[in-house]
């Protein structure tokens, strides 16, 4: 995963990126046509077409004979552009990417330029899936409604019509996004579950292993160790970052921000700052990360800690998760003897296995490994907190979740919230029972969370 800015500062000194990419969420997208892990399967959840900019008109004559067999792989853009099977030309309305001349993709909402199919899929599919690899461009971009690999086939039966076609490749398919390839609306995201494991199985640290291997967190009492740090949680803190979470099937990242307090070692946290950012866009990353750092300021609070999604696995750490956390502890507590805690918080909104309607929302803290064996990994370390229920919704948090629904409209990793969750309640349902126990008592708020929950009705 990509990490959206430059690291944690030292304290006073800014606001650390979020780890992980997760968050680094560019500029609001209407990327439909990037989202789709299959081009043009019908029903596919979030599916859209990926089409590439190009103004009509007939192919031109081939070039002359080539000295040198080609592989479809060696065949470029470039290579179709000068033979006329493809056109240069800018994107009408159902486009998004503009093909230069010089066979680069340019994606009309940033200007970011990809030199290949496979570079501006990939990049697509991970807005809807960081974890996502790789991609196959050729056979998931469109050239006036055709798959740029068909006319890459087309070029070798002109030119190469003696060599045999070459087998498909293993492994080049591109149905990693789908719910169900062509399944019925509204049918629960399938998403090949990742299996946790216990941090005693994981030894000294191996550059084979994924990151993205979950890791069960551990209590001090196991461990015959007392918690170094007391916590308390506002309840607006809670009813945020959840709400963030629901809002899209790719992950989201976002600060915490609240007061540490050296003679109690109480770390209260009061403040959940989303990240309105998308991965890749570091520009818009040093812009969000600047404002989030302006907030604290002006309310006078310490940075304390961040928060991610898992929006359809469980609220356990990664190995990526684990070290992000420990650089963070470090950078948080600076150069002096002080001790100041940082606190992780990971929400799992869609995870098959959570009890109820309810997220998970797990709070955690990285240990150090033992200086016997300082090449361990940190050990994740489940963290006990108190709750604290606000009396009121504040103005932050209501002008926080409209800035949210406005970014993501139209996004195509939106969550649709008029469609099934399970069968008999929407994601719209789902979301508003997640919230309830987080919602200050004090029915005069409910027309507002009301009116919140209008917006998002609107906004696919």
């Amino acid at each position: 995963r990509a990490v959206p800015g430059a690291g944690v500062p030292a304290p006073g000194a800014g606001v650390p990126a979020p780890p992980g990419g997760r968050g680094a969420r560019a500029a609001p997208s209407r990327v439909a046509a990037a989202a789709a892990a299959r081009t043009g399967e019908a029903g596919a959840a979030g599916a859209a077409e990926r089409s590439m900019a190009g103004t009509g008109g007939g192919a031109k004559a081939a070039g002359g004979a080539r000295g040198a067999v080609l592989t479809r792989r060696g065949i470029t853009l470039r290579v179709l552009l000068r033979d006329g099977l493809l056109e240069p030309g800018r994107g009408g309305k159902k486009f998004v990417g503009d093909l230069g001349s010089d066979g680069t993709i340019t994606w009309q909402e940033t200007g970011q330029v990809f030199n290949s199919p496979s570079a501006w899929a990939t990049h697509c599919k991970r807005l809807v899936n960081p974890a996502k690899k790789s991609g196959c461009g050729w056979a998931s971009v469109r050239y006036k409604g055709q798959k740029l690999d068909q006319y890459k086939a087309a070029w070798l039966r002109k030119h190469q019509p003696n060599v045999p076609p070459p087998p498909e490749e293993p492994g080049r398919g591109d149905r990693t996004l789908s719910s169900a390839d062509g399944g019925a609306a509204g049918k629960r995201l399938e998403i090949k579950p990742r299996v946790p494991v216990r941090y005693c199985t994981l030894g000294t640290r191996d550059s084979a292993r994924n990151p993205q291997t979950l890791v069960e967190v551990t209590s001090f009492a196991a461990i015959n160790k007392f918690q170094p740090f007391n916590v308390a949680i506002s309840s607006n803190v809670l009813l945020l970052l959840d709400f963030h979470s629901h809002l899209t099937r790719s992950e989201v990242v976002g600060y915490l921000g609240g007061r540490w307090d050296t003679n109690t070692q109480l770390l209260t946290v009061l403040r959940a700052f989303p990240c309105r950012t998308r991965l890749g866009d570091a520009e818009a990353a040093g812009a969000v990360e600047e404002e989030i750092c302006q907030s604290l300021f002006l309310r006078g609070l310490s940075l304390v800690g961040w928060y991610h999604s898992h929006p359809f696995g469980p609220a356990l750490p990664s190995l990526h998760d684990i070290d992000a956390q420990m650089d963070y502890q470090l950078k948080l507590q600076g150069s002096g003897n002080g001790f100041q805690p940082c606190l992780g918080l990971i929400c799992g909104p869609f995870y098959p296995g959570n009890p109820g309607v309810e997220s998970k929302i797990a709070p955690f803290w990285v240990m150090p490994p033992p200086e016997q064996r300082p090449n361990d990994y940190g050990i994740p370390m489940d963290v006990e907190v108190t709750y604290i229920q606000d009396g009121f919704l504040t103005n932050d948090v209501v002008q926080e979740m409209t800035l949210l629904v406005e970014f993501y409209r139209g996004a195509p990793d939106l969550v649709k919230f008029q469609e099934l969750w399970s069968q008999d309640q929407t994601y719209l349902d789902k979301l508003k029972g997640s919230l309830a126990s987080r919602t200050p008592k004090d029915q005069s708020f409910t027309h507002v969370l009301e009116q919140i929950f209008s917006l998002l009705k609107l906004s696919g």
